[in-house]
């Protein structure tokens, strides 16, 4: 099982960012005295974009890692100190998985056993192009008894100073699910959880009321509700009813309705 689910490691972190929130095109049209805008819905989303990009430079330093005793690893451009619990990289300008540059330090403790894989990543002035990201994020991954899927939640604590200067936080838990068809099209993804962004002053609390599901052969979620408060204004999303489409409605506290393209 400890094979199998670091084989499913990568696999895991890159269906982290393919399930993540798009952005919405046009400004939501709220009721009378309230207001939630693209802006602050893209706010929302943008730590799941730099994060995913922080995430997946750990996939292949923790799937590689199978000595019981303390190796050293070079790359081009980092350095990773194994040990029995973990390890410690060090990123020089480095572009991974298409990211852009990253460079900083990350201390990775895991512990595998049974039918789970938990590990807790620190960053500590982690760069992901200019975007800086300091604190945690753990990580649980479990496989199925059949082997037909995986379950991957992520708890944050973690806070993201922009290149402007201006920081946001989150906090929360978000857990992703996989689960294999006859092939890799036929893939289901899962996404569900309950997570709070801050930033600008404002707080935006998100959590899914049916999980939010997508499949591989199609770039949108396409089924499933969230819900995004902001002070007190709560706002649900619709991803709709299983077609693959670019439409999500908006339904606001007044009753009222409005589509909106990803």
């Amino acid at each position: 099982m400890k094979k199998l689910t670091l084989r499913f490691l990568s696999i895991a972190f890159a269906s982290f960012a393919l399930i993540g929130f798009q952005s919405c095109s046009d400004d939501a049209k709220p009721g009378e005295g309230e207001a939630l805008t693209q802006a602050e819905l893209k706010t929302i989303l943008t730590t799941d974009d730099i994060a995913g990009a922080a995430d997946t430079t750990l996939a292949g330093l923790f799937a590689g890692n199978t000595a019981k005793t303390s190796t050293a690893k070079d790359g081009e451009c980092y350095s990773a100190e194994y040990t029995e619990t973990g390890f410690v990289a060090t990123f020089n300008n480095c572009v991974l998985n298409g990211t852009d540059n990253v460079n900083g330090t990350v201390t990775v403790t895991y512990e595998v056993g049974g039918e789970t894989t938990a590990f807790t990543a620190t960053y500590q002035d982690f760069y992901v192009g200019n975007i800086k990201i300091n604190g945690t994020r753990t990580f649980e991954i479990s496989a199925s008894s059949d082997q037909t899927s995986i379950t991957f939640s992520v708890v944050s604590n973690m806070s993201v100073e922009m290149e402007d200067g201006s920081v946001i936080s989150e906090n929360g838990t978000k857990t992703f699910g996989i689960t294999f068809g006859d092939s890799l099209e036929s893939a289901i993804f899962t996404l569900s959880g309950s997570w709070t962004v801050e930033a600008d002053g404002n707080t935006y609390a998100v959590e899914t009321l049916e999980d939010l599901q997508g499949n591989a052969s199609c770039q949108y979620m396409t089924t499933g509700t969230m819900v995004v408060s902001k002070n007190g204004l709560a706002v649900t999303v619709d991803f709709g009813n299983g077609e693959c489409d670019n439409m999500v409605t908006i339904i606001y506290p007044n009753g009222a309705t409005e589509e909106l393209t990803l």
